[in-house]
């Protein structure tokens, strides 16, 4: 296996691993770990159109954004709000979502608490700096800058 490979695989079971972690923990809150993605993106910069909610998800491709929203609207946790024209909606949380996103943030913080002891002793800055080197050639590391407010390229 080259070195590429192995980075690629490794990046790949950290994913899954981290995925399957948090949905475990999502499931006692009732949502997927793509839902709680929206709630927690709302949360942090809503009022947001969906147009800008979808530049800044990390969430699986094939996730459509728009049916990630029409779930969370039915489940009452997100609302729409039309302005004067009507292609602008704007969404944001209701009292619901905002009670439910709390949930997502002890889910969120449970898991880091359990993934910070493997990170203590490592190279953390120097690994950070790599990923972000190799994600921000891709959509997905460029949700990630705008979401921590580093400067995206192009």
């Amino acid at each position: 296996m080259t070195p590429v490979e192995e980075f690629r695989y490794l990046v790949l079971a950290v994913q899954r691993e981290g995925n399957r972690l948090l949905a475990r923990r999502l499931r006692t809150v009732g949502l997927t770990p793509s839902q709680a993605e929206v709630l927690r993106v709302l949360q942090d910069r809503a009022p947001l159109m969906l147009s800008d909610l979808g530049e800044l998800l990390v969430c699986e491709t094939g996730t459509s954004p728009s049916r990630l929203v029409d779930r969370l609207v039915l489940a009452g946790l997100v609302s729409r709000d039309v302005g004067t024209d009507r292609r602008s909606v704007r969404l944001g949380l209701t009292p619901e979502g905002e009670r439910k996103v709390r949930q997502v943030e002890d889910a969120e913080r449970a898991l880091y608490d359990e993934l910070t002891p493997l990170l203590e002793g490592g190279h953390l800055d120097e690994t950070l700096s790599t990923l972000r080197a190799v994600a921000g050639a891709f959509p997905a590391g460029r949700a990630v800058a705008l979401r921590a407010g580093r400067p995206v390229a192009g």
